[in-house]
């Protein structure tokens, strides 16, 4: 058989597991629906408010329950069964989803309601996010683990660009003008949180048919085992060093949560427009994931990482200095693609360095990162935006992060070696750092 024989099926090899294809399905409908309300939320808000500081508002309201609940959430995920965590995390969030739905039916302007709402659905996403990253592994066969995870991000990256595009494009559907006015009740906030309901819904149809390999091992509940992620995560260099790249790399140089002021008054393409900026750095992401699964990391992830997250800063910068929405999207559509690279890279060694009996606790370090990151990167934007304008912020963020990467490629020199993303070699890369000193 050729070399290329040989390589073919392994793009596609991860799909040949049932319970991945069900999993990879029910996030789907599930990241559309969500994507889909992050831009009906921020819109409906916007259009109340009137302000960047109340944009920044509703992704502090999705990250609090990190705050409160990570560590318990971690325990939950390698405690209990994960698939039931995430089947009652989903449902949690559906009837937030529900109770959206029923503000703008009645045209409610209480801001404060809706962040309340949002702070459950955050709760939700804080309790599922680790259950969910943590049972991967279970879905798929050990060596086609890269495989589904580059896959997973495809998925990802698929729903993140079409839900933002259409929950621009359910706003702007004029119901008066159809049905006779029947529907008029059901204004874009509303027509947007009906898709997310549906989107949700189906993913609690699709996720109760999958049947993971293994179940998580019951640990009695105990401080010392619910810190155990905590303490893992900092004493391992290689897992602290790219996990905190990432938040502080996008807590400083995101910009998603001022994109409806780009769009009204900056580049004033409105709602449409705004969902077509929100899809482009998920286009980029995804031409790259799709690329990576036929060409995957092979050598030096830990440099490339790097290399990728200076340049989402550098792209950070250009859409802020834009006055063009075709060079807008040119510039979101890097920071999609070089964030995705990082992503496939960073969710390597989250899984591929952590022992089984611990994935839960660990992935609910990086999810309350990742939710630093991008909830409360939403509010350090809204809040720097509030003081010195938008296009300032977002180009003083994106210098930030690239100051961030050259740091972080000094004080983590395991990154900069990170070679092969094998289980192998990362704990042999850990070992070999371990005992350093952290400026490298």
């Amino acid at each position: 058989m050729s070399e290329a024989d040989q390589q073919t099926p392994s793009a596609t090899i991860a799909w040949q597991s049932r319970e991945f294809r069900f999993y990879s399905a029910a996030r789907l409908m599930g990241i559309m629906g969500a994507e889909a309300q992050s831009v009906g939320v921020a819109w409906q808000v916007y259009q109340i408010t009137h302000s960047a500081l109340a944009l920044g508002y509703t992704g502090l309201a999705l990250f609090l329950p990190g705050i409160f609940f990570v560590l318990p959430a971690g325990h939950v995920a390698d405690r209990y069964d994960r698939r039931t965590v995430i089947l009652i995390c989903y449902s949690v969030q559906a009837l937030a989803t529900a109770a959206l739905l029923w503000l703008a039916l009645h045209h409610s302007q209480n801001i404060w309601l809706i962040y309340s709402i949002l702070f459950v659905i955050g709760a939700g996403r804080c309790f599922s996010g680790p259950a969910a990253s943590a049972l991967v592994p279970s879905l798929v066969p050990k060596e086609h683990f890269v495989n589904a995870v580059t896959w997973g991000a495809s998925i990802f990256q698929i729903a993140n660009a079409t839900g933002p595009m259409i929950g621009g494009l359910l706003f702007t559907i004029p119901m008066t003008h159809l049905f006779g006015g029947r529907l008029a009740m059901l204004n874009g906030a509303a027509l947007v949180y009906t898709f997310t309901l549906l989107g949700l819904l189906s993913f609690l149809c699709l996720f109760s048919v999958v049947k993971p390999r293994a179940a998580a091992e019951k640990r009695g509940f105990t401080v010392e085992t619910m810190l155990a992620g905590l303490r893992y995560v900092i004493g391992t260099r290689l897992l602290l060093g790219s996990i905190s790249l990432d938040l502080f790399a996008v807590l400083l140089g995101g910009a998603a949560s001022l994109m409806p002021i780009f769009a009204v008054d900056i580049l004033h393409s409105g709602a449409n427009g705004l969902g077509l900026l929100r899809a482009m750095p998920s286009l980029g992401a995804l031409v790259v994931s799709l690329t990576l699964l036929a060409y995957p990391i092979k050598r030096r992830a830990g440099k490339t990482m790097l290399f990728c997250v200076g340049l989402f800063g550098a792209a950070t910068i250009v859409f802020g200095l834009s006055r063009n929405i075709t060079l807008s999207c040119v510039a979101l559509v890097i920071i999609g693609a070089t964030d995705m690279i990082s992503v496939v890279v960073r969710s390597s060694i989250l899984q591929l360095a952590t022992p089984p009996e611990m994935r839960g606790r660990v992935s609910s370090i990086n999810w309350l990162f990742i939710g630093v990151s991008n909830e409360v990167g939403e509010y350090e934007s809204g809040l720097t935006a509030h003081w010195w304008g938008a296009v300032r912020a977002v180009v003083i963020g994106g210098i930030a992060s690239m100051v961030v990467t050259g740091s972080w490629s000094v004080f983590f020199p395991a990154l900069r070696h990170a070679d092969a993303l094998t289980s192998e070699s990362l704990i042999a890369l850990e070992k070999q750092f371990s005992s350093m000193e952290p400026v490298g």
